[in-house]
C-alpha cells in the first residue's frame, strides 16, 4: 500500500514537472520577439489552467471537463470537487457514472472497440500500429485495464464522444493577420498601442461555441497534414468544392502552411468530453499572414464541423471553446499583439 501511494506521488510529481517543461516553440522564426519575463510568468499560470495538476490543489484547473450534462447527452457527471480532482488524493467513495456514447459503441473505424472484447489488446503509451496512445505530457497510469486521466478525475468513467482509451490527439490550425484599415495600414489600438491581430473562428456546430478551426489527426497522418486539411474543410468549404476549385485551395494553402510558424501548445486539454479513461490532446500552430496577400485571396466559408466562420479581433474578452481563449492569448503574446487594455499582463481570467 505504502509503495503505491509513493507511486502515486512520483507520478503527480513527474506531471507536473512535465507540464511546467511544457514550451512554446517556434520553427523560423527569428524575427519575431523574444518572450519577456512577465510573459513568462504568464505561460506557466496558463499552461497550469490547461492541464490540471494531480495535486488537486488548483482551484480553476480541469473545469470544463467536470461539467454536465455530458455534451450531447442528458448524463451527470458525479460531482467532483477541486480537492479531489487529483488522483493523489485518496478518495474511497469516488463513484464515477460510466458513458459512452452509441455513436461509439456503434464501431466506426475512428473509434476503439470496448476494452472488454477478447480480440483488443491496445499498446497504451507508446504507437500502436498507427494509432498515437502515447500522451504529449508524458506516461499515464492504467487500472483495471483502463487508461487513466492524467488530469485527474471528471466524474465519468468510459469514453463518452470519444474514440480512443486514453489521448485523442487533434491539431488546431490558428491562422492570423494584422487588422488594417482602407488604406492598408496597420490598425493600433488606442490604449495599449498595440497593432490588433486577427484570427480565423468558426461556430461549432454541435455546441453553438465559436472555436479555433481544427480535428482529430488520423491514424498515420503527420500533424501538418491534419492542420491543412482541417482548416480547408471547417474554413473553406474544401470537402464540397469542384476539383479545379481544391487544387486552387491546396496551392494556396501550401504557400500560407509552408511560411514560418509557431507551436503555441502541444498536451493535454481541459475539454468538456474528457472522461476518466478518454481524453482530448492538441497540439496548435500559428500560421501568420503577415502581408494579409495570401487569405485575401482566400473566402471563408464553414464546412464540416463548422456552422459558421469569420475574422476576430483577439482580446481578452473572447469567449471560445475549451482551451482555446488561452492559445489565442499565447498567439497574441508571441506576436506582440494587442490582448488587453490593462496597462500589466494580465494572467487571470482565462
Amino acid at each position: 500500500m505504502a509503495g503505491r501511494v509513493l507511486g502515486k506521488a512520483l507520478a503527480a510529481v513527474s506531471l507536473s514537472v512535465a507540464l511546467a517543461s511544457v514550451a512554446v516553440r517556434s520553427s523560423g522564426c527569428r524575427g519575431i520577439p523574444a518572450f519577456r519575463n512577465s510573459f513568462s510568468s504568464c505561460w506557466f499560470h496558463l499552461n497550469t489552467n490547461i492541464m490540471s495538476g494531480s495535486n488537486g490543489s488548483q482551484e480553476n484547473s480541469h473545469n470544463k471537463a467536470r461539467t454536465s450534462p455530458y455534451p450531447g447527452s442528458k448524463v451527470e457527471r458525479s460531482r467532483v470537487p477541486n480537492e479531489k480532482v487529483g488522483w493523489v488524493v485518496e478518495w474511497q467513495d469516488y463513484n464515477p457514472v460510466e458513458y459512452t456514447a452509441v455513436s461509439v459503441l456503434a464501431g466506426p473505424k475512428w473509434a476503439d472497440p470496448q476494452i472488454s472484447e477478447s480480440n483488443f489488446s491496445p499498446k497504451f503509451n507508446e504507437k500502436d500500429g498507427h494509432v498515437e496512445r502515447k500522451s504529449q505530457n508524458g506516461l499515464y497510469e492504467i487500472e483495471n485495464g483502463r487508461p487513466r486521466n492524467p488530469a485527474g478525475r471528471t466524474g465519468l468513467v468510459g469514453r463518452g464522444l470519444l474514440g480512443r482509451w486514453g489521448p485523442n490527439h487533434a491539431a488546431d490550425p490558428i491562422i492570423t493577420r494584422w487588422k488594417r484599415d482602407s488604406s492598408g495600414n496597420k490598425i493600433i489600438h488606442p490604449v495599449s498601442g498595440k497593432h490588433i491581430l486577427q484570427f480565423v473562428a468558426i461556430k461549432r456546430k454541435d455546441c453553438g461555441e465559436w472555436a479555433i478551426p481544427g480535428g482529430m489527426v488520423d491514424p498515420g497522418e503527420k500533424i501538418s497534414a491534419t492542420l491543412k486539411r482541417e482548416f480547408g474543410e471547417e474554413a473553406l468549404n474544401s470537402l464540397q468544392k469542384t476539383s479545379a476549385e481544391k487544387r486552387e485551395i491546396e496551392e494556396k494553402l501550401h504557400k500560407l502552411f509552408s511560411q514560418d510558424h509557431l507551436v503555441i501548445y502541444k498536451g493535454y486539454v481541459d475539454d468538456p468530453r474528457n472522461t476518466d479513461n478518454a481524453w482530448m490532446e492538441t497540439e496548435a500552430v500559428n500560421y501568420h499572414d503577415e502581408t494579409g496577400e495570401i487569405m485575401d485571396n482566400l473566402t471563408l466559408e464553414a464546412g464540416d464541423d463548422a456552422g459558421k466562420v469569420r475574422w476576430v479581433d483577439i482580446n481578452d474578452k473572447l469567449k471560445l471553446y475549451a482551451s482555446h481563449s488561452q492559445f489565442i492569448k499565447l498567439v497574441a503574446e508571441k506576436r506582440d499583439a494587442h490582448w488587453s487594455e490593462d496597462s500589466e499582463p494580465d494572467c487571470h481570467g482565462l
